[in-house]
C-alpha cells in the first residue's frame, strides 16, 4: 500500500489553531456581573446588608466567592488589581508559590468566574480587571 504524503504546513497549521480553538475555548462568562448596554458591569445580587439573598442570587454570587475563597487565586487577583496600567503579564505575576501549569489553572478558573479578561500579546498573556467590575464588587459588599 503507498500512501502519498501532501506537504501543506501552512494550511495544517491553520487547521490545528481553528480545532484547538473550538475544542479547547469552552470558557464561559458568569451571570454574577453581566454588563449592560453601556458596558458597565452590575453585580447579580443587592448589597449583602440590604436584605438575605434568596437561593437564585445565591446560586450567582458562589461562584465569584469560591474563585477568591483559594488563597492563591486571591494573590492572583490582587496581582492583576494592583499591577500598574491596570493589566499584568502572567510573567510578571506567576511568583506566587506554585508552578506554572497551577497559575494557568488557577486564572483560567478566575476568568470562568468573569473576573478577569485576557489577551494574548505574542508568547505572553496579560490579564485586566475591568474597573466596573471591581465596583459591581464594591457594591455587593458595601455596607447600607
Amino acid at each position: 500500500m503507498d500512501i502519498e504524503v501532501v506537504s501543506a504546513p501552512v494550511a495544517l497549521g491553520r487547521w490545528f489553531d481553528v480545532c484547538q480553538h473550538r475544542c479547547m475555548s469552552n470558557t464561559r462568562v458568569l451571570p454574577l456581573l453581566e454588563a449592560d448596554a453601556a458596558g458597565a458591569v452590575e453585580p447579580c445580587c443587592p448589597p449583602l446588608t440590604e436584605r438575605p439573598f434568596t437561593a437564585g442570587e445565591a446560586e450567582r454570587a458562589a461562584p465569584m466567592f469560591k474563585a477568591l475563597g483559594d488563597p492563591v487565586r486571591l494573590r492572583l487577583f490582587s496581582a492583576v488589581a494592583s499591577h500598574e496600567g491596570g493589566e499584568a503579564c502572567v510573567c510578571d505575576i506567576s511568583d506566587v508559590g506554585v508552578s506554572q501549569p497551577t497559575v494557568s489553572h488557577h486564572l483560567k478558573k478566575l476568568k470562568e468566574a468573569g473576573l478577569l479578561t485576557s489577551e494574548r500579546r505574542g508568547t505572553w498573556v496579560y490579564y485586566r480587571v475591568e474597573p466596573s467590575v471591581l465596583a459591581a464588587m464594591g457594591r455587593l459588599l458595601a455596607i447600607r
